[in-house]
């Protein structure tokens, strides 16, 4: 494979661009005979030439053979589509199970040439240098990888307890980075809404530096809490699920983020603003949120979500736009990428088809990085140290009376708080069920699609155990799954039918340094390491795609039938996110931002 190449600046790469455009210099690549989509006036211009120099586009126009010398190289288009590469504006590598390097490797055949991410899952486990590991890993690859400052961590302070807290002091110093582009998602939308210091403290260092604020506003209140939220600051919002959410957003002047992942499909129920209602969609973004490995290695990345704004009705240069100008311009770089024009970074794809979208070519910064799904390029990894590596510290070996909950003194039957599950999408449910007491226990009731769910304390060693109820997965038969992908602190959720196979889980995943384990009957069926602060591996994607798949398969096994249920299992501990979640300190009522016992 080719080694990556570094970048020039625009200041560095002018005079040669110049030169090249004007026929006195020759460029590095000429593409010849292609239809130039055009993002900037959506338009397709048939038989144009791209003329490209020192990894940034030089010349568009019919017939750049001024530009051709000896050593050019020439590519012949064929009358192909040459549209911009594709640009997610909001994401999380480590959803991914991988680490920057292995996740760029997996979606650069799918023509992703940018991303906007948010590593504030590494950030909860090993606060600021965690994003810097990050941040220098993303600087190294051979595409545009944009970091965003985390901002939550922990995300709802006095309802958790994380690894690392990320401060005002650490945004401050972020931001001088080169690599960084803004502040991760706001998810206490509550603290800006009140006005926390902290919170604003955090928001004004990012807007000091001239840089984007991340939004996630996760409330149904479209009224006076999103008109003080978006006073607050955040610049954009990723957490609609409807029409009304994306139209009262970008009404305020922020963008709406449409989120197709590997568990949410909010895209078609908001496009419609756009596609029914007529709305300008230059402030409507395409992104993906989260999505797995296996959905990175069998179905592809911002061509997926691409495909399907087609297929909900966009316009496909509309859709394009989504996920290339309207995200370069959202976060100040429409002068540097998101379309094929004069002086921007040369990330362009060639394709036969504008609706179906086969990914045929891929170039980024001028040189090409893959061939019909196929990299070509390195994607250099990152030296992470010991420390990255030891991150679950149980305190403890686990057994299974850490797992049984009693019942109040005396209780025959108990009313429990039980966190409902909806598929697809983020939000969970506050349900309550009946459950009977039996030697001053209360058991999961599989019968009724009740298991029991436990927080573990991974980053201190204290041992401690939250257990509660959840229901939705539709586990049958004794079970028990276990995770360190906990979002967003990140300790270790585990979910089961049977209290010896819940200690067995966890205690693997104390034994191999994190990652995600199913057990069935008293054996593991299925185990995916992720050494790398419980969180990522630095294995081929394709690897972890095989171990997720055979997790998913287990968890099937188990009685599972839920579309993604893994990323519906990861959220359980988000406390920023509606209604019923669970922390290393209780219940979260998500609705009051209040700690809530498990017996009403």
């Amino acid at each position: 494979m080719e080694q990556t190449n570094t970048l020039q600046t625009w200041p560095e790469a002018a005079p040669r661009l110049i030169a090249v455009a004007s026929g006195r210099s020759p460029a590095d690549l000429v593409i010849r005979n292609g239809q130039w989509v055009n993002v900037h006036t959506r338009e397709v211009l048939a038989c144009h030439d791209v003329a490209v120099a020192a990894g940034r586009f030089a010349f568009i126009g019919p017939d750049a053979s001024h530009c051709i010398g000896p050593q050019t190289e020439v590519i012949d288009a064929a009358g192909r589509y040459m549209i911009p590469g594709l640009c997610d504006g909001h994401m999380h590598i480590e959803s991914g199970m991988l680490t920057p390097a292995e996740f760029a490797a997996a979606v650069i055949p799918h023509g992703t040439t940018t991303m906007f991410t948010d590593p504030h899952e590494i950030a909860n486990v090993l606060g600021l240098e965690g994003v810097r590991m990050m941040h220098d890993e993303a600087l190294m690859q051979p595409v545009n990888i944009f970091t965003q400052m985390p901002s939550c961590a922990p995300s709802a302070p006095g309802l958790e307890t994380t690894g690392h807290e990320i401060t005002p002091q650490d945004v401050a110093q972020a931001m001088a980075w080169p690599g960084i582009i803004g502040l991760g998602e706001m998810m206490n939308f509550p603290g800006v809404i009140n006005a926390d210091p902290k919170m604003l403290a955090e928001i004004a260092a990012t807007q000091a530096a001239g840089k984007t604020v991340g939004g996630h506003y996760a409330s149904p209140d479209l009224g006076r809490g999103l008109a003080a939220y978006a006073a607050g600051g955040p610049a954009d919002d990723h957490e609609g699920t409807c029409e009304a959410d994306a139209i009262a957003r970008v009404r305020l002047g922020m963008a709406a983020m449409m989120r197709l992942g590997s568990a949410w499909y909010d895209v078609a129920s908001q496009i419609t603003a756009v596609t029914e209602k007529g709305l300008d969609p230059r402030n409507f973004i395409l992104c993906t949120d989260d999505c797995h490995s296996g959905t990175l290695v069998n179905e592809g990345h911002m061509n997926r979500v691409l495909r399907h704004a087609i297929a909900c009705g966009a316009d496909p240069l509309v859709a394009l736009q989504m996920c290339t100008i309207n995200t370069a311009t959202h976060f100040g770089l429409e002068r540097e990428l998101g379309s094929i024009a004069p002086g921007r970074r040369a990330d362009l794809i060639l394709t036969s088809d504008l609706r179906a979208l086969p990914i045929e070519h891929v170039i980024a910064r001028g040189r090409t990085v893959a061939m019909s799904g196929r990299l070509t390029v390195d994607c250099p990894h990152y030296p992470w140290p010991v420390a990255a590596r030891a991150t679950v510290k149980l305190g403890k070996r686990l057994s299974p009376d850490d797992f049984v909950i009693r019942a109040p003194e005396g209780a025959d039957s108990v009313t429990a708080r039980v966190i409902g599950v909806v598929e697809n999408q983020a939000p969970t449910k506050a349900l309550s069920a009946e459950m009977t007491v039996a030697e001053g226990r209360v058991d999961p009731d599989p019968a009724r699609d009740i298991a029991q769910i436990a927080l573990v304390e991974r980053h201190r060693g204290t041992g401690g155990v939250v257990n509660a109820f959840v229901s939705g997965f539709g586990y049958t038969g004794r079970m028990a799954m276990a995770s360190t992908v906990a979002h967003d602190s990140h300790h270790m959720i585990v979910v089961g039918t049977d209290r010896a196979l819940m200690a067995a889980a966890a205690n693997r995943l104390g034994q191999v340094g994190g990652g995600v384990t199913v057990w069935k009957d008293g054996q593991e069926i299925a185990l995916v390491p992720l050494p790398i602060a419980g969180l990522m591996s630095d294995a081929p994607a394709a690897e972890v795609a095989d171990a997720a798949a055979r997790m998913v398969a287990a968890m099937a096994a188990c009685g599972c039938r839920l579309n993604n249920a893994y990323m519906q299992h990861s959220l359980l501990a988000l406390v920023v996110i509606p209604e019923l979640r669970i922390s290393d300190l209780g219940l979260v009522d998500v609705t009051t931002f209040q700690l809530t016992d498990l017996f009403a």
